[in-house]
């Protein structure tokens, strides 16, 4: 089985390729990786024949190297972040929307020259931000799409695009759309969403954490462990039971601010809530404003995606998985 990961560099395809390794050390599956990112990806060690490249996904003739390579499993993973894209029109527009349509018209042809035969597995990593209010108190499956950032726009285009090549047989896809993901590692990066692991990662080191938005907001939230057991699923899933409706709402916790915080005193004590600090910032509460809050995932859930009950779990699976004191 030879499985490509774009945007392999980053939190969630580093942790994806982990796990996909523990799984081959096994004897089982992939055979082969390869792992594609803007920065070279970090070659993990491994028995797995793995080869490492950089490149710009945007670029037509980048990708349609990769296509050519025949991978059986395709993760795509690259984006632009939600905050930045909003920011960057064009490098938004150019990565998120237009790098996914160039990879799909590249499996497009070598499905072509195959003479039909080479359909590969497609998960495209998609995310809530494809919906826009008014929202009812539990978001159905069925609900339409009218996102409300530029980040969401180019996500459900590509959605779109996942569904037709599917229905043309070109590849076998699914897209996947991710809460926000929480806790994060590492340092802030551009999402719009970044303070809503800032909040519990920088109190749990003893630094200061800024909350730019009311704690009454309420949002859909799921652990970086559980973001890649999905796509780790997903890449393994029987689609016929999708028929023509290939986006999957995930399995998440719906809670506010508050909610997060209290369940950060449960776990760390008041001395970690007392780092957060209010500091309001408009643009941030206009984007996540939009955003919706808590979903009824029937689809997911009986398709077996799994996420976290409560925030806590949330927070414990961080300190487990990734806290570095």
């Amino acid at each position: 089985m030879k499985i490509l990961i774009l945007g392999a560099g980053g939190m969630i395809g580093r942790k994806l390729v982990d796990q996909l390794l523990i799984v081959a050390a096994d004897g089982h599956f992939p055979s082969e990786l390869i792992l594609h990112d803007i920065v070279q990806p970090e070659m993990p060690a491994s028995e797995c024949k793995i080869i490492c490249l950089a490149g710009n996904v945007a670029d037509p003739d980048e990708v349609s190297k990769l296509a050519a390579m025949r991978p059986d499993v395709i993760y795509h993973l690259a984006a632009i972040v939600s905050g930045e894209a909003e920011r960057d029109f064009d490098k938004g527009w150019n990565v998120n929307m237009r790098g996914g349509w160039h990879l799909l018209e590249a499996l497009r042809k070598e499905h072509m020259d195959s003479g039909g035969i080479y359909t590969p597995r497609l998960v495209f990593s998609s995310s809530i931000a494809v919906f826009g209010g008014p929202y009812p108190s539990l978001i159905p499956d069925d609900f339409q799409c009218a996102p409300q950032t530029s980040y969401g726009a180019q996500k459900a285009m590509c959605e779109l695009l996942v569904s037709e090549y599917t229905r043309k047989g070109i590849v076998d896809g699914l897209s996947l759309r991710l809460p926000t993901i929480t806790v994060r590692p590492g340092k802030p990066n551009q999402a719009a969403s970044s303070f809503y692991s800032g909040i519990i990662r920088e109190p749990l080191n003893g630094e200061e954490a800024i909350l730019p938005v009311p704690d009454k907001t309420r949002h859909w939230f799921a652990s970086p462990r559980s973001a890649v057991r999905f796509l780790q699923h997903a890449g393994n899933l029987n689609t016929a039971p999708l028929g023509s409706s290939r986006s999957l709402n995930m399995p998440a916790v719906s809670c506010t601010v508050a909610q997060q915080i209290e369940a950060l005193r449960n776990v760390a004590g008041n001395e970690a809530v007392k780092h957060i600090v209010s500091k309001p910032d408009e643009d941030i509460m206009r984007i996540v404003g939009g955003w919706p809050e808590a979903f009824d995932p029937k689809r997911a859930n009986a398709l077996g995606f799994v996420a976290e009950q409560n925030f806590e779990e949330i927070i414990r699976v961080y300190l487990e998985d990734d806290f570095r004191k």
